[in-house]
This record gives C-alpha cells, sequence and structure tokens, in this order.
C-alpha cells in the first residue's frame, strides 16, 4: 500500500527529525516530490511551512513531518501523507484544497504559523492524527472525533528548606525541602483526579545543594497542568496553587467540521466516539487564529504508546483514515 511505503520512508530518512533540521529538510523534499507527482502546485512559505496546492487552497488538510528523539513513525507523519493520498483520490474535487507539512511543531508548538500572513490562512483544517493513548483501543474503535484540545498551564514551584549535615541533624524540627516537595507532588496527582478529563503531572525535579549527604534546603518542581476548557483548567491551576508562566488556550474543534466526521463515520456504519486531545496539535494553532478546525483521531495500537519507535497503528485503520478524510474533503 502506497501510503504505509511512504510512511517508511520518511522514518528511514531517521527517527529524530527535530525542527528545522537537514533530517526535516529532508523529509520536506521528500514530500515536495510527492506533491508535485500528485500534480499539485508546491511553495513554502517565510517559515519554511510546505504546501501542495489544486486551485489556491481555502481547505487545508495535513499536519507535521518534525519528530521528538526517537520517534515513531505515525506521529504528524500520518496527517501528511493520509492528506496527500486523500488529495490525490479527490482530484475531481472542484474547490480549492492544500495539504500542508508543517515545520517544527514539536518544539516549536505554532511558532512557525506566526510569520504566515493572516490572509493566508485557509477558511478549514482537517488534521488526520494517530491518537498517542489507548482510548480507542480500548473502545474497539478505529477512529475518533476530536472535540478540543486541551489548554496547557505550565510553571514552577520553589520550595525553600534549610540545609543541614545528614547525619548529624535530628529528624524532628527538619525544614527538608524534598519532602515538601514530595506532598507537592502527590497533591498535583490528587487536584488533577478531582477534576474531571483533566491531568497534571510533574515531569522535573530539581533539588539544591544535590550532595547526598546534605538535607535539600531547596526544591524547584515543574507542573504541567491540562484541561478540556478554560473553567476546568482555572479550577485545576487553583486546586495545585502555583502561578502558571505559560498559559495555552484551549481549542474547541468547530461543530461543523465535527459534525462532517460524525456523518461520515456513520455513513460507514464505524463507531464515531468524541474524544479530547491531551497533546497539543497543529489544528490547536490554527483554531486560535480564528481558523475552522476539525480532528480525526487514529486508533494508536502497542497499549496506544507515543513518542517512541514502538509506536503503531494498524494498516486496515491507515486505509479507513484516508477513505473517511477523503470523504470529509468532499462533504466540506
Amino acid at each position: 500500500m502506497r501510503i504505509l511505503e511512504r510512511l517508511d520512508e520518511i522514518y528511514a530518512i531517521g527517527a529524530t527529525r527535530p525542527g528545522y533540521s537537514e533530517l526535516e529538510d529532508a523529509a520536506h523534499e521528500l514530500a515536495a516530490k510527492w506533491m508535485r507527482d500528485a500534480e499539485l502546485e508546491v511553495s513554502r512559505d517565510e517559515a519554511g511551512n510546505l504546501f501542495g496546492r489544486r486551485g489556491g487552497g481555502r481547505m487545508w488538510t495535513g499536519s507535521h513531518l518534525d519528530s521528538v528523539p526517537d520517534g515513531g513513525r505515525f506521529d504528524g507523519v500520518l496527517g501528511v501523507v493520509a492528506g496527500l493520498e486523500a488529495v490525490e483520490r479527490a482530484a475531481d474535487l472542484q474547490r480549492p484544497v492544500a495539504v500542508v507539512a508543517f515545520r517544527d511543531e514539536e518544539r516549536g508548538f505554532g511558532g512557525s504559523l506566526a510569520r504566515v500572513a493572516q490572509g493566508a490562512l485557509p477558511e478549514l483544517y482537517v488534521e488526520a492524527h494517530v491518537e498517542q493513548g489507548p482510548r480507542l483501543l480500548e473502545a474497539g474503535a478505529p477512529l475518533g472525533v476530536v472535540t478540543a484540545i486541551v489548554g496547557v498551564a505550565r510553571g514552577e514551584v520553589v520550595l525553600d528548606g534549610a540545609a543541614g549535615h545528614a547525619g548529624t541533624t535530628p529528624m524532628a524540627g527538619r525544614r527538608d525541602a524534598l519532602c515538601a516537595a514530595a506532598d507537592l507532588v502527590l497533591h498535583v496527582r490528587d487536584a488533577a483526579l478531582s477534576i474531571p478529563e483533566s491531568v497534571a503531572t510533574v515531569g522535573v525535579l530539581a533539588v539544591e545543594p544535590g550532595a547526598a549527604n546534605v538535607i535539600p534546603e531547596r526544591a524547584v518542581v515543574s507542573v504541567d497542568a491540562r484541561a478540556p476548557d478554560r473553567a476546568r483548567l482555572d479550577e485545576l491551576v487553583a486546586a495545585i496553587g502555583f502561578e502558571p508562566s505559560l498559559v495555552a488556550e484551549p481549542a474547541p474543534m468547530d461543530p461543523g467540521v465535527r459534525a462532517a466526521l460524525r456523518a461520515e463515520l456513520d455513513r460507514r456504519g464505524l463507531p464515531a466516539p468524541e474524544l479530547v486531545s491531551g497533546a497539543g496539535h497543529d489544528a490547536g494553532v490554527l483554531a486560535a487564529a480564528g481558523v475552522r478546525c476539525g480532528m480525526l483521531f487514529v486508533r494508536s495500537g502497542a497499549e496506544g504508546i507515543s513518542h517512541s519507535p514502538a509506536e503503531w497503528t494498524e494498516p486496515e485503520d491507515v486505509t479507513l483514515c484516508v477513505d473517511v478524510l477523503e470523504g470529509v474533503l468532499r462533504s466540506l
């Protein structure tokens, strides 16, 4: 199957393709060749985002080609090659359409979009993407419709204690910053458990002075809090009790595009589960810029593992993804 061969060709360039690296360049050159083979008009904008257009392209589909270190073969790439396959199949489509491959999505989180002229943005954007989680697998559904992309609040909490000799300072009365941090980590977990569809993570913990025989006098804890709407995100931040240094607003998907995705799944007799995306995507950046966006999630195998060489999606689910994406592009 051509789409599976293309996924393999991109992966063969390198499992690690940082944004604006030579490896990401090579992936974009390969995708540009496929676009030209499909008789699309190939162009790049100031940020290096790649477009394959037919008739101007007011409706976009695509994703990104960069990768996290030792990432999987589906993350981002599936959206580009499935979008290209769907547009090739819909060669008779009379409306303007474009396949897009964004630069530096994994690190830039939409930074490359800042250099796209506002007037050049599409009216519609539909992105196919592997789910990167186990929910569709557990539901027995090959595809799902994304309702919203979560909002994210990130920041650090600094906990101060008092250094002391690990052997001579009595346990009673110690001011151990790491013990306070341990309590905070559990508090972060419990806060997220108390708010539906919310998650929170402590991924980095730095301890000072960092010696085995010294009581920690300072601990710096990172907090990543996510929720599907601003009300729950604010509630989660308040429950944790930290001041975010970065906030990315939740991005609801367009009701009309969601309805078109559901209708196409229904037409094919497929279940149409709706779910929130816990990860950021290109669709979230475009939605924040006022574009009507929708996302089609594709079932992840291997227990939902992603950002890993173990990432997997079954070929039949990839085929269904292209079928549904083509139908949605036609119906929209």
